[in-house]
């Protein structure tokens, strides 16, 4: 067969890949269906969503089936449509706490890095090399600038091109057309948030309220009133991969502490669970309770009087009880595992109190293995033929059910 080279006009040839070049750092880099996705695939995920109706009461609603939490393909639609969309948190600020601070990350296939530039403002770019795809950064550290580790090319912390080596030759290049892809970012409190959703060319900066109102709605004052701040300061992270699917460990989270006195019996004598509390809002529960006593002659309380567990849409917790504030952030790996960050923050007080930390971190530790036993049980539970949907408990798993209703809506839409 014969290859025919159709001859192009060098001008029109400018102009179509100057306008392509310019598509390409302006489109949103939310994945495309590939092409093995047909209609009957689509079809066959829109009848698994549609299997959990959110508009049942909680008294006589299912809970979503079995295939929610194992099919591969159920995982992916929730990439597109639950994760890739709104904010995000992905971090604290103190990770950038200085010029030329970056931490990378990632979620499902996207790679990020954000960065502290030499005049202290926060960006955000997608971790990946114009040039011929390699991720530019990795892990955290500071950098004056992010060289490829593939061919040299090399980006300011302001994500601009600055040197692309070897190209001598080349037609039709500008640097100004190669620079990083941006993400928008933002703060709120002492968290870093990113948004893929953006159809951006350029970084903005954003108001911290307006932020705060489209990531937590209208809990937001709620929430700094409640001691959920940049004042405490961060200690350290642990990170967990638990063979089970992200939204497992999001339902323990959220069963208002139903499982508390059967699994946690060192967590339930701090606690007075006779006042427990579960409030909803549009993109938050908030689950409050009051600590227990504290045994005459221990000096040791890590949960102080009150306890508030705050849960954000769709993979974020915050827990604030006593001096401390701990962080846990769940990210899919599969159908059947994840990953769950827990970053811990103390107020400046306790940084001192070793022995006091030390045995937080160790009750911490203790309930954390506890849960991972419960959720990688329910996972196989969730895979056997004997499982297809399960009920609520409607006194106590409203926060679940609110959970899974904002799924459903991200699903649908």
């Amino acid at each position: 067969m014969a290859i025919v080279l159709h001859s192009v006009n060098p001008l029109k040839f400018q102009s179509l890949l100057s306008k392509r070049n310019s598509l390409s750092s302006r489109r949103s880099l939310l994945p495309l269906c590939s092409s093995s996705s047909t209609d009957a695939s689509f079809e066959a995920r829109r009848l698994v969503v549609q299997e959990f109706d959110p508009k049942i009461p909680l008294e006589q609603a299912l809970t979503p089936p079995s295939s929610w939490y194992t099919d591969p393909s159920f995982l992916d639609l929730e990439l597109h449509r639950v994760f890739l969309r709104g904010w995000q948190a992905v971090g604290y600020a103190e990770q950038v706490k200085n010029p030329h601070d970056f931490f990378t990350g990632s979620l499902g296939s996207v790679q990020f890095v954000i960065c502290r530039d030499a005049s202290g403002r926060i960006h955000a770019f997608h971790n990946v090399c114009r040039h011929h795809a390699s991720l530019l950064a990795f892990g955290s550290g500071q950098k004056p600038c992010f060289v490829c580790p593939y061919h040299g090319w090399t980006y300011g912390l302001d994500g601009v091109l600055l040197k692309a080596t070897r190209i001598s030759g080349i037609k039709n290049f500008s640097l100004d057309d190669f620079g990083l892809i941006p993400v928008q970012v933002a703060t709120w409190g002492p968290f870093i948030l990113v948004n893929f959703d953006k159809d951006i060319c350029t970084q903005r900066q954003f108001d911290t309220k307006v932020v705060g109102n489209e990531w937590l709605g209208s809990c937001s004052d709620m929430l700094s009133a409640s001691g959920i701040d940049s004042s405490l300061r961060f200690l350290c992270r642990h990170e967990y991969t638990l063979r089970c699917n992200w939204k497992v460990f999001c339902d323990n989270y959220l069963d208002g502490g139903y499982h508390v006195p059967y699994a946690h019996k060192g967590l339930a004598s701090g606690l007075n669970l006779e006042s427990y509390t579960t409030t909803m809002f549009e993109k938050v529960s908030l689950q409050t309770c009051d600590g227990g006593s504290v045994k005459q002659g221990d000096d040791f309380d890590r949960l102080g009087s009150k306890a508030t567990y705050a849960f954000i849409f769709p993979n974020f917790m915050v827990n604030r009880y006593g001096p401390w504030m701990d962080t846990n952030l769940v990210l899919p790996l599969g159908p059947n595992e994840c990953q769950v960050i827990f970053d811990y923050f103390l107020e400046a007080a306790f940084m001192d109190d070793k022995d006091f930390i030390e045995k937080s971190l160790e009750e911490s530790k203790r309930v954390q293995m506890e849960d991972i036993v419960l959720c990688e049980g329910v996972q196989k539970g969730l895979e056997s033929a004997a499982y297809r949907s399960g009920r609520y408990a409607p006194t106590v798993e409203k926060a679940m059910h609110h959970f899974h209703c904002l799924l459903h809506e991200n699903l649908v839409t």
